[in-house]
């Protein structure tokens, strides 16, 4: 059985691809230690959504020549993955993208240069802020859900146990990934004020501005306390030294699944294992499945530059192209779609939203709610064409049977979603009717 390692990949690349895995096809342990050296991209949330798409990204910068860097990646909350998957396979990961033909797309991705779990005492914290106070340091990305963002309750205030987080100062890791932040801002502040850009990369509007708001929060606090000085805070707000772009991201990636895992271990790959994150918690894989498509769009904000991104399928854009392209998807192109059957496969016992689509009524469904509602009232981005995009996503995307997504996985939070998703193309149509209704009285009128 072939093992995820880095000696073994070193030794024998061509065992590798005489499976059908592709292998890096640069000198990684020199990316890694100029990674170190010098850092371009720190990351935090370095799961399944990073490993199958921001990290791949990077890997194949790096094989087009267009950088000599990989991303280092840092634990929030707890160490539990950097110590599960990141460090006992020398931060390699395997990419599965499934295929609608039943095939498979694996590669090995070595762009990640360093793992940190953040949490394991002083010398990996004071790394940590090493890293982030780097002046070659360029931007600063997260994946780690809206919940993350959070600081306050339903009533708008700061929460209890933030509170006390934010009492603890800079001296040590916060669990809370917003207040971790900010104290590593502060320490790149008092290196130099050297610029950098903070990049949400998490599904939901305007991420950016809520990815600001929550850290010159915990800012402001500090500042009232004495912890911070004043100078702290206008360095946050200097948009030519400290920005926060807006992104879209869309790329389904459900957690590890069985069947991939025998897959693998039946062409001879041995690092399948499907471990628990934490005791009765989600499963994770030194490997990742995930879909073909991707879309990622990201205003192009960069005050301290940027790799070359858009040379490997990366969106740059003015804001509001950014906005326009999050409305599309989210209002009428895939997130409302993919709401209705989370619904309607709950209430009738799906598991599988590629089985719902074998289903006339719900594929009828979904092509109503796209094709005849959403499409009336669409934003064009410009950039991406929104009917090859849902075509694509209902043709394509939710019929794919090697994604083994379920319409209860996206049922969460559901409440909390149906107003964006559906409301505002309801509006929009009511608005349309509604034009057309006064122009139909007044030729009646004159």
């Amino acid at each position: 059985m072939l093992e995820l390692e880095k000696e073994q990949l070193k030794k024998s690349p061509e065992k590798f691809e005489e499976i059908g895995i592709k292998t890096p096809k640069f000198d990684f342990e020199k990316v890694w230690e100029a990674t170190q050296k010098e850092p371009i991209w720190l990351h935090f949330g370095g799961g399944n959504l990073f490993r199958a798409f921001h990290s791949v990204l990077q890997q194949h910068l790096i094989e087009l020549k267009e950088t000599n860097k990989g991303i280092i990646v840092a634990s929030t909350s707890d160490d539990a993955l950097i110590e599960k998957i990141y460090q006992p396979y020398d931060n390699l990961s395997l990419d599965v993208v499934m295929k609608a033909d039943g095939s498979l797309d694996m590669e090995v991705i070595a762009s990640v240069a360093e793992s940190i779990p953040t949490y394991n005492g002083p010398t990996t914290w004071q790394r940590l802020k090493e890293v982030a106070s780097h002046p070659s340091l360029q931007f600063i990305s997260l994946s780690i859900t809206e919940k993350g963002y959070d600081l306050k309750d339903m009533d708008g205030n700061i929460r209890e146990s933030v509170q006390e987080e934010i009492k603890r100062g800079l001296d040590q890791p916060s669990r809370h990934t917003m207040i971790l932040l900010a104290a590593l801002l502060h320490a790149r502040y008092k290196a130099g004020k050297a610029p950098l850009a903070l990049v949400s990369t998490d599904n939901f509007s305007h991420n950016g501005d809520k990815l600001k708001e929550a850290i010159l929060t915990v800012a402001s606090i500090w500042q009232e306390k004495d912890i911070v000085e004043q100078g702290f805070i206008e360095y946050l707000n200097d948009k030519t030294r400290i920005t926060f772009p807006w992104s879209m991201i869309d790329k389904i990636t459900p957690l590890p699944s069985a069947s991939v895992q025998e897959r693998l271990r039946n062409i001879g790959f041995g690092s399948a294992e499907l471990i628990p994150k934490r005791e009765n918690g989600p499963l994770v894989a030194p490997f990742v499945n995930t879909e073909e498509s991707e879309y990622l769009v990201i205003e192009d904000r960069f005050p301290n530059g940027r790799p070359p991104l858009e040379k490997v399928g990366v969106f740059f854009a003015e804001r509001h192209v950014v906005d326009l392209v999050e409305r599309m998807k989210v209002c009428t192109c895939l997130n409302p779609l993919h709401t209705a059957l989370a619904i309607f496969g709950c209430l009738l016992d799906y598991t599988s939203i590629a089985e719902e689509m074998k289903d006339e009524d719900l594929k009828g469904l979904v092509e109503k709610i796209g094709y005849m509602e959403g499409m009336k009232v669409v934003t064009d981005p410009g950039i991406i064409d929104p009917m090859e995009f849902i075509k694509e996503v209902i043709e394509v995307r939710f019929p794919n049977p090697n994604i083994p997504d379920t319409p209860q996985r996206i049922a969460i939070d559901t409440s909390q979603k149906l107003g964006i998703r559906f409301g505002e193309t309801k509006q929009s149509n009511c608005m349309s009717r509604g034009m057309i209704l006064m122009s139909e009285i007044y030729h009646l009128s004159h």
